[in-house]
């Protein structure tokens, strides 16, 4: 599923950089999803362990490699994918907002994707429910659970890449995809975190909300901000 994301991380640079007439070469699309895909990596298996599951990785530093066992963040891999944007960007002398408008477009197909492999895993599924489409998980007891895997891959997946197309369409001010995204993102995991069974090894906090919550709202309410301030400059820019 990452592989399949990267290819079409690739395939949607080229096009878009193509529909805005930004010279994008082949060799510098690869480069920027090489880049940016190591950083997401890095940045989501960091993130889980400091957001997710610290203690256990300091009595166990030596499983801090051990990917093959899971535990991967998207809050740690989008911080990841920033940073290694940043870089990428000017080394190459590419705009940060205008390339992040084009490259975030590519992130709810990953999503997407990941949120199925999560599906045929078995793995973080959601909570115990009666709905007539509860799926019994082979790890989740022998109760049906919400298969809130398809939840977050419709919605931060097919929905969010559908927004994200028809801002990239009108004539919004530069960055206004790219937040779109972050608070996109940040509504609908806030959201099916209600039908998501926690971490066991965190359970709810504050208030009954769940760790993703928790780090998912102010995505939502930094990525609203922007998208205000985009167009609050905009409008003094024509006035």
């Amino acid at each position: 599923m990452y592989i399949l994301g990267f290819l079409a991380a690739y395939f949607i640079i080229k096009g878009e950089a193509k529909r805005k007439r930004i010279e994008i070469s082949s060799d510098t699309a690869s480069d920027l999803v090489f880049t940016i895909a190591m950083g997401i990596v890095v940045g989501g298996r960091l993130g889980y362990i400091l957001f997710y599951d610290l203690s256990w990785y300091l009595a166990n530093p030596l499983k801090v490699l051990a990917v093959w066992e899971g535990g991967m963040s998207f809050h740690g891999g989008l911080l990841g994918a920033m940073a290694a944007s940043l870089y990428i960007f000017r080394k190459l002398g590419l705009d940060f907002l205008g390339m992040a408008d084009i490259v975030s477009q590519a992130g709810p197909i990953g999503l997407g994707l990941g949120r199925l492999g999560n599906f045929i895993n078995g793995e973080l599924y959601g909570r115990v429910t009666d709905v007539s489409w509860g799926v019994i998980f082979p790890g989740g007891g022998e109760l049906p659970r919400h298969p809130s895997q398809l939840y977050e891959s419709f919605l931060e997946g097919v929905v969010l890449f559908a927004l994200l197309r028809i801002v990239s369409r009108t004539k919004a001010p530069k960055g206004t995809v790219f937040w779109a995204f972050i608070a996109g993102y940040g509504l609908f995991r806030f959201m099916v975190e209600f039908f998501r069974e926690p971490d066991r090894q965190i359970g709810f906090l504050w208030g009954g909300a769940t760790m993703g919550q928790l780090l998912s709202l102010p995505m939502l309410l930094v990525g609203v901000g922007m998208i205000i301030a985009g167009y609050v400059g905009k409008g003094r820019d024509n006035s």
